[in-house]
């Protein structure tokens, strides 16, 4: 009878290993990837608008995000270790570029990080990852969907700020826009490698450098 329950013990120490260890093998720590999202517009939304893409591209402390429409492209440079933002625009071949320094990071790294996220009920199977569904609530109020996957973390939390609060990596969200319309963004494609470090190089010439007071004088 003792050999029986010291081998009973021994079983049941072995399940719960390999019940840890599998669940540390389904969580992946990523340092480098591509993800790839659609953007669905809503109906009323200029046509140009139609069949955007969104591509988020991570490299350690480094991140960007590429925003590209019919005429339009976005592209944000973070470095969550110097504290910057680099953002391009390319608006019908005229390119300007406007730099973010420590000051305006940590001002909008506070801002996001008010973001809280609440657990639904809901799942469901995105880009072949299976994902949770939470609601974001915005420090004014204003609440989006998001759908995350807990297989995925981060290494950088902040390689996209408005998900700083987030148990896993969003691959279906909403983007309110200012007039209240929502975009939703799904992704497509998830890739893990080693994205290129000149991928996150500020270009040195063909863009024009300026503020964003003047970026938003120029009504943008």
């Amino acid at each position: 009878m003792k050999y029986i329950t010291v081998m009973q013990k021994a079983i049941l120490t072995l399940l719960c290993c390999c019940l840890i260890t599998g669940s540390l093998f389904a969580q992946r720590l990523v340092s480098d990837a591509k993800i790839v999202y659609r953007i669905e517009t809503p109906p009323q939304a200029d046509p140009s608008f139609e069949g955007g893409t969104l591509t988020q591209y991570m490299k350690g402390h480094l991140s960007r995000v590429d925003i590209d429409f019919k005429s339009v492209h976005y592209s944000y440079l973070i470095n969550s270790r110097e504290e910057t933002v680099v953002t391009l625009i390319d608006n019908h071949g005229d390119k300007y570029l406007i730099r973010a320094g420590k000051e305006e990071y940590t001002k909008e790294l506070k801002e996001y990080a008010q973001v809280q996220f609440k657990d639904a009920a809901e799942t469901k199977q995105i880009a072949g990852y299976n994902c949770k569904k939470a609601i974001g609530k915005m420090p004014d109020g204003q609440t989006f969907e998001v759908y995350y996957t807990t297989d995925l973390l981060p290494e950088n939390k902040q390689y996209n700020r408005r998900f700083v609060n987030l148990k896993g990596i969003p691959l279906q969200f909403e983007i309110i826009n200012k007039n209240g319309s929502r975009m939703h963004v799904v992704a497509t494609r998830v890739d893990l490698y080693a994205v290129p470090g000149s991928f996150f190089d500020a270009p040195k010439s063909g863009y024009k450098e300026i503020s964003r007071e003047e970026l938003l004088k120029m009504g943008s």
